[in-house]
């Protein structure tokens, strides 16, 4: 399934993200980077485009918008299943939950089984290798786009390292080149 950037876009536009304040910039500029920067990452098109809608539905931490869980459907018609899905579990993760996970993986070397809790349903969460993985992909890029502006620096600052480390590559270089720019902020 080819998905239509400019579809997506104004998907967001319709519902007025751009009116949306998010860390000194506008929810939909936000969304629009996390995407961008996961492409120049080398990401698929599915990660991608899950990472364009990874609050979409609200997340533990973001409530600033929050599309009704019921128009599920209209976003998989949009970006595909599996792209919803990675969005859906991006909203849905407690915060803790993954990070413990992100840090079993490193330790394990990527071994240890995949469990997180649904906040949303209360229920566990078994991922495939693939599902934690891009949520680690996507979840870091969001995190890395906006700490600069933020300036929380330390806000789970071992889980994202963590996952920027079993990552590796272009994910440890872009925390590396993001988090470096701390000393000169503070």
């Amino acid at each position: 399934m080819a998905v239509v950037y400019k579809d997506c876009t104004n998907f967001l536009v319709d519902l007025g993200l751009e009116q949306i304040a998010h860390t000194e910039k506008t929810y939909l500029g936000h969304l629009i980077a996390v995407q961008s920067d996961l492409k120049q990452w080398g990401c698929g098109e599915e990660v991608c485009y899950g990472g364009m809608f990874h609050s979409i539905y609200g997340t533990q931490k973001f409530q600033g918008f929050a599309l009704p869980l019921e128009r599920r459907g209209e976003l998989r018609d949009m970006i595909g299943e599996r792209a919803e899905r990675l969005a859906y579990l991006n909203c849905a993760m407690y915060r803790s939950s993954f990070d413990a996970l992100a840090q079993q993986q490193l330790s394990e070397g990527g071994t240890g089984a995949l469990l997180m809790t649904d906040r949303i349903t209360n229920e566990p969460v078994e991922l495939s290798r693939e599902d934690f993985d891009d949520l680690c992909w996507i979840h870091l890029c969001d995190w890395l786009e906006q700490v600069p502006r933020c300036q929380q620096w330390g806000e789970r600052r071992a889980a994202y390292r963590a996952m920027a480390e079993y990552l590796d590559g272009i994910a440890l270089e872009s925390y590396d080149r993001v988090f470096a720019a701390e000393t000169t902020a503070t």
